[in-house]
């Protein structure tokens, strides 16, 4: 019995702090260190994990999760998972904010991995 209300007790603390998590939400409302979008060819020579911020578009479909991005001065390969769209539906004619990493490889070309995509309006 006694353990019965021990495992009780923690599975309520634990109920009430998930709740109180999950209706908290939200992040960091405010500027950024990153100050304006980086451009593609400058992102092609950024250190591996370095955290970037594109506009452009996105021209094709790669397959498994990369596509063809490109802004005004030139194009990169980027890996957006399927859960990182959110429900967001994007065309070769939208412009859209890309917010990632870069990935480098020794022997590959630059890429970037996708944290999130918004459309430009």
């Amino acid at each position: 019995m006694k353990n019965l209300l021990t495992v009780s007790a923690f599975a309520l603390v634990l109920g009430l702090s998930t709740s109180a998590m999950a209706q908290m939400g939200g992040g960091f409302q405010g500027p950024s260190a990153i100050s304006e979008p980086s451009k593609v060819a400058d992102v092609k020579n950024m250190k591996d994990d370095t955290a970037v911020v594109m506009v452009g578009k996105i021209e094709k479909s790669l397959g498994h999760e990369k596509y063809l991005f490109s802004d005004a001065s030139g194009s990169i390969t980027v890996e957006i998972d399927d859960d990182d769209w959110r429900g967001l539906t994007v065309t070769p004619q939208d412009t859209v904010q890309i917010n990632g990493e870069v990935d480098k490889d020794m022997f590959a070309p630059a890429e970037v991995d996708v944290d999130s995509i918004t459309i430009k309006k």
